[in-house]
């Protein structure tokens, strides 16, 4: 039976990934490095139920080791790879700049070369993300995959961008079929500490206040993590033709103001922000939108989830796993 590698499997997007993949009857194999951008814990506790659930085998593997890539992708006879793991974060990368060289850059080189030696790849779906677009404050039209890309405003959306041209550049001198995914704003249960959502909603339980960047006039294409999953895979079933490369956008395709998220966050907790107004930070965009009618057509991929569903089902999510103290609940 062939095999899917899932890299950054034990990461946010991966974790639920993997488990839509084992659930359709697929032999899913992940690998993740468990740094500690953030929590351990909630990285172990993913592999644990990718283990224990779903039958997914996980090691522990640094995709920037190119050997390491290429012998297990040789010897576990994959033929599909979905490429996740990455060092995210734009802020990080202002104090942090060699971690997004390791694992974005030199990471996606050595899944590139893995991928070259490996015959019967059928498809590497990666992901890029809708920053490599830079500041574009909103101009009432979505982002398209034809809109200019050349003036990334973060390390985190240059090593993204850089992924994309590697990417490029291979599937020409090599013939390898590949999809980039522009993700926009990904956001659901098991998600990452450091995005807004999670630490809001954990700041709004303990009644501690919140620094609300660029004055709440900020506009995000929030995507909720299962309408991702679908893309993801529906992709993942339709690679391109005679070892082509191509880039899609995967979002919503209904920006929402930092304002209006607050507030929806307020509303599933309960309880008010304490709110303190800040003016935009270095790094980060006034708007993000994205155009889904590449995906759309390709593979009928239409977003389900209002950004109060999603919100609503995390905060449920994260009263299971942690007290309102934000301590992780015994098990």
């Amino acid at each position: 039976m062939s095999t899917i590698l899932v890299t950054g499997a034990a990461g946010f997007i991966g974790f639920h990934v993997a488990m839509r993949l084992s659930a359709r009857g697929e032999r899913v194999l992940g690998v993740d490095d468990f740094n500690d951008y953030y929590e351990q814990e909630l990285k172990i506790a993913r592999a644990g139920r990718l283990s224990r659930d779903a039958h997914v085998d996980i090691r522990r593997v640094d995709v920037a080791n190119p050997s390491a890539i290429r012998d297990l992708m040789a010897v576990e006879d994959v033929d599909r790879v979905i490429h996740l793991a990455a060092q995210a974060g734009v802020r990080y990368s202002l104090d942090h700049p060699f971690a997004y060289e390791r694992s974005n850059m030199a990471g996606h080189l050595s899944v590139l070369e893995a991928c070259r030696h490996t015959p019967k790849l059928n498809h590497l779906v990666y992901a890029s993300s809708s920053s490599v677009y830079g500041d574009r404050p909103s101009s009432g039209q979505a982002f398209k995959e034809t809109d200019p890309v050349d003036h990334p405003i973060s390390l985190y959306a240059a090593s993204k961008r850089a992924g994309e041209l590697m990417s490029d550049t291979y599937s020409h001198l090599f013939n390898i079929p590949q999809t980039g995914l522009r993700f926009f704003t990904v956001y659901g249960p098991w998600g990452r500490p450091d995005m807004a959502y999670f630490s809001f909603t954990r700041k709004a339980l303990r009644g501690e206040p919140v620094a609300i960047f660029g004055e709440g006039r900020l506009q995000r294409d929030f995507t909720y993590i299962d309408d991702i999953v679908d893309g993801i895979v529906g992709v993942l079933d339709r690679p391109p033709l005679n070892g082509g490369h191509r880039i899609l956008n995967i979002g919503n395709n209904q920006p929402r103001s930092l304002s209006d998220f607050v507030s929806i966050i307020e509303a599933a907790c309960g309880r008010p922000l304490k709110k303190s107004i800040l003016q935009m930070q270095p790094g980060d965009v006034s708007c993000t939108w994205a155009d889904v009618s590449a995906i759309n057509g390709l593979t009928g991929y239409t977003p389900k989830t209002s950004l109060e569903v999603g919100i609503s089902e995390f905060v449920s999510w994260f009263r299971s796993r942690y007290t309102d103290d934000g301590e992780v609940r015994a098990n």
